[in-house]
């Protein structure tokens, strides 16, 4: 969702960057995803909506907003996507109100679930809002 939100000038992705940028929501941040995030600055993804400095700014922006949560126990849900696992995980320990993201499918079939923890896409979260 980083991405896309940086990618373009609107969208359901880029009102859910506002809402965290305005103190409206809370992303969990956790060393894998932090590492994820940073890894996404140098990857040829970008287009140039915006520029490597923007980039740098948003996600520092980012970090104040959000709140680091330490993951003591590894669930394994077995996601399709063995690198998947440590967004729920780190959702399950930072007692997140939801996952918001595109890859929604993927991450709704793991051998384990968390009926309280929806995975949602960013317009499903933005109709939830207030």
């Amino acid at each position: 969702m980083f991405v896309s939100a940086l990618r373009s000038g609107g969208g359901a992705s880029r009102q859910v960057l506002r809402l965290v940028l305005q103190g409206r929501a809370t992303p969990l941040f956790g060393n894998a995803l932090w590492q994820e995030y940073e890894d996404l600055l140098g990857r040829d993804v970008w287009t140039s909506a915006t520029t490597p400095q923007e980039r740098r700014q948003v996600l520092a922006a980012l970090a104040q907003a959000g709140r680091w949560v330490t993951v003591y126990y590894g669930w394994r849900p077995n996601l399709p996507d063995e690198g998947d696992n440590h967004l729920i995980e780190l959702a399950v320990a930072g007692n997140a109100q939801a996952i918001v993201t595109y890859n929604v499918r993927d991450l709704a079939r793991g051998e384990l679930t968390w009926p309280y923890l929806p995975i949602l896409t960013p317009a499903q979260y933005l109709e939830q809002q207030p």
